[in-house]
């Protein structure tokens, strides 16, 4: 058993269970007894305890996250040392890693993803903002609420932009599979290492996979420096191009050619919810591994011994050599620019002889193609200016959803561009709007029924309605048919089940119950029971003084009733005392005084003893003062304590 566990940090945090362990670090779930909730509590471990450099990492760890403030943020709540035990409460989250759950379902849906994808975006653009570099995003490092809510947690090797070193290889912390070219390569980082991280894991959500194995950490490694995975598609064919864009984009090696911050990721992610045909500008060049450029500006500076062990290494390499390289370059480079000027002076030298013939030549005058775009060929053949004059030849007919059938699209060579003797105007034939014939989508999720619409220029129109038989969010029938012939541009009414027609359920009376008997009744009746707030009654302490929906009322099976709990605060006592004389009597006088009744002050005294002080005690307020001398009431009245 840990030793920890049913310890009290700081006379406040009772420590419960571990719910998990990392490498520097035992996080627990424990007990805040000050403000009586649950709080996860990170410790870190003993042989690190001892390292003044762990123990400044830990310290740097919550001095980072502590920064940040924002719903997509596992928060921190405290940090703190009690004896010899560095401790940062957090948080506590009651849900999953994003790792458990792709291992239990395996590729996510688009929808998902994208959901999931835009808070992780909109963490990362928090952090991000505040100078923070998290280093280590990954879906262990991802934890999923019951509700969807995604909460980027453990910024363990997070540092802040300005205090960045750069890290070698061997250094490097965290896991391998995620880690972006320019960390494999010991390199400068910003937060656009981030992004290609949080694009793997867009990879891995669309695909079930990483983009990248290996049976070592070095050769996973030397993948994300030289290699360039397949497109998610390769794998899962129906994701939508422009969530593959995202995805390659964010995992680009290129630097220039990667997002340049996680507000940009996150806008185009935005705009592809909104509208699953928007176009992402992505091409595969952008796949395209490091320039030469971009290694110079990214490569670790070495130390003068690192320089050394480099040269020795490699097979005594001098730095003459290595101004040859340079020099070698710059020569390159010049040979290219002067073979690019001249190719550029001789296409302006052909332009001016064959276009614009500023030698004022004598010859006739070029025969110029004419614009025969929208025209048909029947019109054509009746044009003799046109029919008798050019060798006009039909070409392809194509679908157009502009042009009707018959009519001219496109014409080779444009109009105004110059014909040789005997040159042939190819011409393409509009065959008109492409008919579609409607899929049975009858049952099928209505997203993904939306976006195959979307890819065959059909637009969709949401209905939804309850069905005791179809799955919620399925499709029940649409309008048009299954079967009919349809015209790109034309809108389908997509009918969508809002599941079984909800039950109707009368609310019981908890009020007076304890919380759990009003908890058990509440489900017995098919409700949920919402949250249960304590407040300060002068009801019995435990019970039921408020339910959020009236008993008897009648509403929807499954409705939150929310419950308030009586607490009964602790009496503040008050202190009085009193002044009485004794009577006058032979031998002894026995005095009682009481309050309320009860004998607080019993005593024999002589009369000689004069007055007498007696201190008494009750709660705050008014309460009923008694004296009794012999067995005679000699005092009584309501006094205010």
């Amino acid at each position: 058993m840990d030793k920890l566990i049913g310890q009290m940090l700081d006379n406040r945090y009772e420590i419960l269970e571990v719910i998990g362990t990392g490498g520097m670090a035992v996080v627990y779930k424990a007990k805040c007894h000050r403000l009586n909730r649950y709080v996860a509590i990170k410790v870190l471990k003993d042989e690190y305890a001892q390292d003044e450099e762990f123990r400044q990492r830990f310290h740097d760890e919550s001095q980072s996250v502590a920064m940040l403030s924002h719903p997509n943020i596992v928060a921190v709540y405290d940090v703190s040392r009690s004896g010899n035990i560095d401790y940062i409460v957090m948080e506590l989250i009651e849900g999953i890693t994003l790792k458990e759950y792709l291992a239990r379902r395996g590729p996510l849906s688009w929808q998902e993803v994208t959901f999931f994808s835009m808070q992780i975006a909109k963490a990362l653009d928090h952090a991000h903002s505040r100078g923070i570099i998290h280093r280590d995003i990954k879906p262990q490092n991802i934890m999923l609420l019951r509700d969807g809510t995604v909460k980027v947690a453990d910024f363990g090797i997070a540092r802040h932009m300005a205090q960045q070193k750069t890290d070698n290889i061997s250094e490097a912390i965290g896991s391998v599979h995620y880690v972006s070219p320019e960390q494999a390569r010991g390199s400068h980082i910003d937060n656009r290492a981030d992004l290609y991280s949080f694009g793997v894991v867009m990879y891995e959500m669309l695909t079930g996979r990483l983009p990248f194995e290996g049976d070592s950490a070095i050769s996973v490694a030397v993948q994300h420096i030289n290699s360039i995975p397949l497109p998610p598609s390769d794998y899962v064919p129906d994701i939508p191009p422009a969530l593959e864009a995202i995805t390659m984009k964010a995992m680009s090696p290129s630097l220039t050619r990667r997002y340049a911050s996680a507000a940009q990721m996150y806008a185009d992610l935005e705009h592809f919810k909104d509208d699953p045909s928007f176009k992402v500008e992505f091409s595969p060049d952008d796949t395209a591994a490091y320039t030469e450029q971009e290694i110079d500006a990214t490569r670790k500076i070495a130390n003068p011994g690192e320089v050394r062990e480099s040269s020795h290494h490699s097979g005594g390499r001098r730095p003459s050599e290595e101004r040859e390289e340079r020099r070698s370059s710059v020569r390159t480079t010049l040979i290219f620019s002067i073979i690019s000027v001249g190719i550029f002076i001789a296409g302006a030298i052909y332009f001016a002889i064959s276009i614009i013939n500023p030698f004022g030549s004598d010859e006739a005058e070029v025969l110029r193609a004419p614009s025969l775009l929208g025209r048909t060929m029947d019109e054509l053949r009746q044009d003799p200016e046109i029919w008798d004059v050019y060798d006009i030849q039909e070409g392809q007919q194509v679908y157009d959803d502009t042009a009707p059938a018959g009519q001219i699209i496109s014409q080779d060579p444009d109009a105004g561009r110059p014909l040789d003797e005997g040159q042939t105007i190819v011409v393409n034939i509009s065959r008109g709007p492409q008919t579609i014939t409607l899929e049975d989508y009858a049952d099928k999720e209505y997203r993904q029924v939306e976006v195959a619409l979307n890819r065959l220029g059909l637009q969709a129109e949401i209905v939804q309605e309850t069905n005791e038989e179809v799955t919620q969010d399925n499709v029940i029938r649409t309008v048009p048919a299954a079967g009919s012939e349809l015209n790109s541009g034309d809108t389908v009414i997509l009918y969508v089940s809002k599941g079984p027609e909800p039950k109707s359920v009368t609310v019981p009376n908890v009020l007076t119950q304890t919380l759990a008997e009003a908890e058990a009744d509440l489900r017995a009746a098919g409700l949920t029971p919402g949250e249960a707030v304590y407040v300060d009654s002068d009801e019995p302490d435990g019970t039921v003084i408020f339910q959020s929906v009236p008993a008897n009322s009648t509403v929807e099976e499954g409705t939150t009733v929310d419950l308030q709990i009586s607490r009964n605060p602790e009496p503040v006592m008050k202190n009085k005392t009193i002044t009485f004389s004794i009577i006058a009597a032979e031998g002894d006088v026995q005095v009682e005084v009481r309050v309320d009744g009860t004998v607080q002050y019993n005593a024999t005294h002589l009369t000689e003893d004069g007055e007498i002080l007696v201190p008494l005690v009750a709660e705050e307020g008014t309460h009923t003062i008694t004296i009794i001398q012999n067995g005679q009431t000699t005092y009584e009245a309501n006094e205010v304590f």
